[in-house]
């Protein structure tokens, strides 16, 4: 069958895409989560069998959490990163065992900002504190746009100079570099959810008044001049994502500043825009609007209508919900979160329910052939 008969007879979700010189197998993403179970920046055992379960799932992008490029850039103890060579093996084990499944394997590029050295998730993400320190969980100094805190209680940040902002645009590069060193074949630049580069986007937490506040394009200049040096040294062949929030859940950052965002990414080399909401001041990552299934899809839309490829994420639930997001022309790729977790095998699920895989033959072989095997008996019954 010819390719333009196969786009045909298969649902685009699980159509392959070509990005750059990359193919993924289907428009399915792991959604990078964090897990808080590294060791000193490291991934281990965990995140070995945590992530490679989804590539097991037949994910087109399995997509590691944030990965902090600088220690400080940590939001707990137990996130991972990739500010140091000694990093390198510990990923490009997970990257090989991604492959040779069939997936491709993405890592999320981050620095916390603000709300670095603080407690998981799952613990309120409070402060680390001085008898936190006692018991081995030392904080560390967080830096920002300015000294005012993610929220009350939390680390007052050391306001960063022009030079040390640039010196973090270069730890975003060194960052890359090793990503690619580790064998990920996509990098998504974290520009949401109130950490750093979110922080210096959104005018209510960048009240700066030199080049790298005041206007839009001032409060841009510093998630773009990280864009520009991570293109740089990130092969030409490997595609380039970059997260924004598309609404900062504080009434500073809107829409219109997403599209418009988007557009100067674009110009830099940036493939997709991967669309969520809210996280810049607490721990919510996303906007306070009414959660629904597909609730931030409309901003997927926007910045697609605009002319740049996007990323649908956010209450995605079913194979037929995220098919119909592809059909409508709303997204080129659907991300999946939480929904993964509770179902890792979600896009050959998916596959089933769409009717374009009813032999089994997505699913790993070792999986394919017994279910097969069963869904005769079943039949026979």
């Amino acid at each position: 069958m010819n390719d333009a008969a196969l786009s045909q007879s298969r649902p685009l979700l699980f159509t392959p895409m070509t990005i750059r010189g990359i193919t993924l197998p289907n428009r399915t993403v792991l959604a990078p989560m964090v897990q808080y179970r590294s060791t000193q920046g490291a991934p281990g055992d965990f995140h070995l069998v945590h992530l490679g379960k989804f590539a097991l799932g037949r994910f087109g992008i399995v997509m590691a959490e944030a990965t902090a490029v600088e220690a400080r850039g940590r939001v707990s103890h137990g996130c991972p990163g990739i500010w140091s060579d000694d990093h390198i093996q510990a990923w490009k084990r997970i990257t090989s065992y991604i492959k040779a499944e069939g997936s491709v394997p993405a890592l999320q590029l981050a620095h916390a900002g603000r709300k670095a050295a603080t407690h998981r998730a799952q613990e309120g993400t409070a402060p680390y504190t001085a008898e936190d320190a006692k018991r081995g969980l030392p904080a560390w100094d967080v830096v920002g746009p300015t000294t005012e805190p993610t929220a009350p209680g939390h680390h007052v940040p050391h306001a960063l100079s022009v030079s040390e902002v640039q010196d973090l645009v270069q730890a975003f590069a060194d960052a890359a570099r090793r990503a690619d060193a580790a064998g990920f074949d996509i990098v998504e630049i974290h520009g949401a959810h109130g950490y750093l580069l979110a922080s210096f986007l959104s005018p209510i937490s960048n009240t700066r008044n030199d080049q790298y506040g005041g206007d839009r394009a001032g409060r841009m200049r510093f998630p773009l001049e990280v864009t520009r040096a991570v293109r740089a040294v990130w092969p030409a062949n490997k595609p380039l994502f970059f997260r924004v929030s598309s609404l900062d859940g504080a009434d500073g950052w809107n829409l219109d500043d997403t599209v418009a965002l988007a557009l100067e990414l674009k110009a830099l080399g940036v493939d997709v825009v991967d669309c969520s909401s809210g996280g810049l001041t607490g721990s919510s990552t996303a906007a306070p609007i009414p959660r629904y299934p597909g609730f931030q899809v409309p901003f997927a839309a926007a910045v697609k209508a605009a002319g740049v490829p996007s990323m649908a994420v956010g209450l995605i639930l079913d194979g037929k919900q995220a098919e119909q997001v592809l059909q409508n022309g709303e997204a080129d790729l659907i991300a999946i979160g939480r929904q993964a977790l509770y179902d890792p095998f979600w896009p050959v699920h998916a596959a089933e329910e769409l009717g374009c895989d009813p032999g089994f033959a997505m699913w790993p072989d070792e999986y394919g052939w017994w279910l097969a095997k069963r869904s005769q008996s079943l039949i026979r019954a």
